[in-house]
């Protein structure tokens, strides 16, 4: 059975009184989900946020959910979109379609058919992301080599250790994302007994001076009293 506790889903719409009880129901369900009510801000969570499902309106203001879509495929983000509107001829469905849209519902919908649409993406995405091959992650200038557990930046050959290529592989899967103490011990340490709490900071250290070396710029940034974030364009 799919779990829903680490599923994040990003839902753009402009109409208040639709978006915020759906995302009342989608958390209930066991979703994380952040909301947005303007195209332009939804872009920007699309775009620095990792997000196993999004649920775009067609029109936004700002820009549509059309345009956040497209923007995404031509960067060969692969995240599910489905589609909510009102948009409901043959040549609507076959435009969102062709954009890259994995689903289309039309307003007014029935919720429980959305939940289960929102059940089927999801588990689809998860079938087909533990079948594709996750050797190699980038983000920005850094490559990592997962298996080898070797990095890659501006021409360096940076060899990690078991934790640090762990930790690095964390960061990277969850790119924008503030990742806590606490989640970044379980994530290392899921089954035996877990080191104090320093042994984290020192890992980090360790990776910062591998990774950001001379006058590379920082990926990994503090976020004090509640953890760090990953990223080369991090806003806070």
């Amino acid at each position: 059975m799919l779990s829903t506790s680490s599923m994040r889903i990003l839902l753009v719409d402009d109409e208040a009184e639709l978006t915020d009880p759906l995302s009342r129901v989608l958390i209930r369900e066991g979703y994380i989900v952040d909301a947005a009510y303007h195209g332009i801000n939804g872009s920007q969570l699309a775009q620095i946020g990792t997000y196993d499902l999004l649920i775009l309106d067609w029109m936004l203001p700002g820009k549509t959910g059309l345009e956040i879509c497209q923007e995404l495929r031509r960067q060969a983000k692969t995240t599910p979109v489905l589609f909510l509107t009102a948009k409901d001829t043959l040549d609507d469905r076959v435009q969102g379609l062709d954009a890259g849209a994995d689903d289309y519902l039309i307003k007014p919908f029935e919720l429980r058919e959305l939940l289960a649409r929102v059940r089927a993406l999801l588990r689809r995405c998860s079938i087909e992301f533990y079948n594709t091959t996750t050797a190699h992650l980038v983000v920005a200038d850094l490559e990592l080599d997962v298996e080898n557990q070797i990095a890659y930046r501006q021409g360096r050959i940076i060899e990690l250790s078991q934790k640090e290529s762990q930790l690095l592989q964390y960061f990277m899967e969850y790119t924008g994302q503030l990742l806590s103490h606490s989640q970044i011990m379980q994530h290392l340490w899921p089954n035996g007994q877990q080191p104090g709490s320093n042994v984290i900071a020192a890992l980090i250290r360790l990776l910062r001076r591998k990774i950001e070396a001379g006058n590379e710029s920082a990926l990994i940034r503090t976020v004090y009293g509640k953890g760090y974030r990953f990223g080369s364009t991090v806003i806070e």
